[in-house]
């Protein structure tokens, strides 16, 4: 079962707006409301099976309105989900799919069941814990992923071995692989141990097992890895499995980080 955590000092959070609002083509609606991908959504409309307003609508590029508009499945009134946000610890072992064959646990199943399409934001690698983002809100997901709008990822970790002033400079000018360049926006030093060291490292990317390659470049194996923040938010007093449901004030601060309005 899904463990829920609440931020007391923030209060319950009050309803989000619904995941689409205005005009949009009604294939897209559909989609929204849960009717499957668009190329489904599609075949709905051309086999009749969709009324808007009274009328059965069979051209693809029709649009409607979300608020006003009555639009119907198979004689069915739809509904348009409103929009959800929690914050997830994945632990150590969790997988960020949403199908696995090999039928391990993975993130969508540490928070509650839902009939809308849910977005990983900040997948992590297997063995990699920490903070991820579970929402259905496809355009905040998109910005908070894609590294043209630079939203930052926090993580700590703990390396063996010591690693000296050189690489940690060498990780912020960049690590060239074959297939992309890896570069810490900020790197720190946290603690150091005889034969290990803690490090916070800062990335506006997130390429496949990034922070492991750049520092296996070095000599550094990364022995414990875990996201602590995603631009304005943080993992907090989050346990591992655990989830909550984010506030508004956290949410219109990821917005702005994202560069959308609220």
């Amino acid at each position: 079962m899904p463990k829920k955590v609440t931020d007391d000092a923030e209060g319950t959070p009050r309803a989000f707006p619904p995941v689409l609002t205005g005009r949009h083509r009604l294939q897209k609606v559909l989609a929204a409301a849960g009717f499957g991908s668009r190329r489904k959504c599609e075949e709905l409309i051309l086999a009749g099976r969709v009324m808007v307003d009274g009328k059965i609508v069979t051209e693809l590029g029709e649009k409607v309105d979300v608020e006003k508009s009555e639009i119907r499945v198979d004689g069915l009134p739809i509904k348009i989900p409103q929009r959800v946000y929690y914050a997830v610890y994945k632990p150590d072992g969790v997988v960020c799919t949403h199908k696995d064959p090999s039928r391990r646990l993975r993130v969508i199943d540490l928070v509650p069941e839902s009939d809308v399409r849910l977005f990983l934001v900040g997948r992590l690698d297997l063995h990699s814990e920490g903070l991820i983002l579970v929402t259905n809100d496809g355009e905040l997901a998109l910005r908070l992923t894609h590294p043209r709008y630079g939203v930052p990822k926090l993580y700590r970790i703990l390396v063996a071995g010591v690693p000296d002033k050189k690489v940690l400079t060498k990780l912020v000018r960049g690590v060239h692989f074959a297939d992309f360049v890896a570069r810490a926006k900020r790197v720190r030093m946290l603690k150091k141990y005889k034969q290990s060291a803690v490090l916070e490292i800062e990335l506006c990317e997130g390429h496949n097992r990034e922070i492991r390659r750049m520092l296996a470049r070095f000599g550094h194996k990364v022995y414990k890895l875990k996201r602590i923040a995603i631009g304005p938010l943080s993992l907090g007093k989050l346990k591992p499995g655990q989830y909550r449901l984010l506030t508004p004030k956290e949410v219109a601060a990821l917005r702005r980080a994202a560069g959308i309005g609220s």
